[in-house]
């Protein structure tokens, strides 16, 4: 077969790697449970990581309202990692490491107003102040829920 250079088939080296990610994304994607919120990290060689996010079917929708009740209700950045470490699966495939958040559960705890545990807060605390003090800038409290929907963390992003 003889290609042209308008021939859409034809391969060009590159190093955008977000074709090869999104692609990747779309086919772990294709094998998780509908309403599923997905972490995908793929760790690079020099040893920084890009991070995508992908939702199953129904998904985006239920994640957008989990959010929407979490920030009416008040919870916030602790309560987020307590309740999404309870509900996460996470795996591997070589340098890419998946978490997957199945959201009926999480949408639960939200419902349930389930709050980080105490000590775990207080360890958060400790970190943020001293970061604080390293860098010589005032303590922050701890931020507002992250996100389990497109919407807040396409902000967040």
């Amino acid at each position: 077969m003889i290609t042209t250079a308008d021939d859409p088939t034809t391969l060009a080296p590159t190093t955008d790697r977000a074709p090869v990610e999104l692609a990747i994304v779309s086919s772990i994607a294709s094998t998780e449970p509908p309403e599923t919120f997905l972490w995908i990290t793929f760790h690079k060689p020099c040893g920084g990581a890009t991070i995508r996010y992908e939702w199953t079917h129904g998904g985006t929708a239920l994640g957008d309202h989990i959010d929407a009740l979490a920030m009416a209700i008040g919870l916030d950045a602790a309560d987020w990692m307590h309740i999404t470490s309870e509900h996460a699966q996470t795996t591997t495939r070589g340098r890419i490491e998946i978490q997957a958040h199945p959201l009926r559960p999480i949408l639960a705890d939200v419902q349930a107003h389930v709050r980080c545990p105490d000590d775990r807060r207080e360890g958060l605390h400790r970190i943020l102040d001293k970061a604080a003090e390293t860098t010589g800038t005032a303590p922050t409290r701890i931020p507002r829920w992250v996100g389990v929907g497109p919407a807040l963390l396409g902000r967040n992003a």
